[in-house]
């Protein structure tokens, strides 16, 4: 072979060989950046892998990451962390490299602000996630004590799983933790309908990484 066709030949290889790291990085890759999330508006279309988003799930969306890939994802102002599963693409906008699914952004404290800068780190391929999510419903949060109680026995006589959650300042009526998202829902549908602004929100103790 003469030199040329020797050295577009070794360029070529050493594309190809970029290109395959690339697209398949080894466990333990990082990646630095800022993360979002997505939610309601998306929730039961389909993802780019065929499934359907459901924002309960812990899942995300990477631009190359292989689907079926599980990811840490670190929230590095925070310091909670959180395993997700890639099933879709995304994101679409300049300087984000992971759009989180609310589950997942509730987790490591992502909701409030919307974005944040995050450490992603891939695991070893077949790797499941630890541990599921757990729900709760919010009734309502009072600065008020008082009505809180009121509406926490209001409640309780229907729902045994409704309890406090108070900081000092709010003290918020949740049903909860339910392990079962449907019944989450079904419960947050019963409440509305009865006149009551129900949230579903994801128990983060339960799927924080260690």
């Amino acid at each position: 072979m003469k030199p040329r066709g020797l050295l577009i030949l070794g360029i070529s290889l050493l594309v190809a060989c970029t290109t395959a790291s690339r697209r398949d990085p080894r466990p333990g890759w990082t990646q630095t950046g800022m993360a979002s999330w997505y939610g309601p508006g998306f929730h039961g279309m389909p993802t780019a892998s065929g499934e359907p988003y459901d924002m309960y799930a812990l899942t995300a969306a990477h631009p190359s990451l292989p689907f079926g890939s599980v990811v840490e994802v670190t929230h590095l102002t925070s310091g909670r962390a959180v395993q997700v599963r890639i099933n879709d693409r995304g994101p679409f906008k300049k300087r984000r490299i992971i759009d989180l699914s609310y589950a997942a952004a509730e987790v490591i404290g992502l909701i409030p602000a919307g974005t944040g800068k995050v450490e992603i780190r891939l695991l070893p391929a077949g790797t499941h996630l630890a541990v599921a999510p757990r729900y709760a419903v919010q009734v309502a949060a009072f600065r008020d004590s008082a009505r809180a109680d009121a509406v926490l026995a209001e409640v309780r006589d229907r729902y045994p799983e409704a309890a406090l959650a108070s900081d000092g300042v709010w003290h918020r009526v949740r049903i909860g933790p339910l392990d079962d998202r449907r019944r989450a829902e079904a419960v947050s549908v019963e409440l509305s309908e009865r006149g009551w602004t129900a949230l579903v929100l994801v128990v983060t103790e339960a799927v924080v990484s260690p």
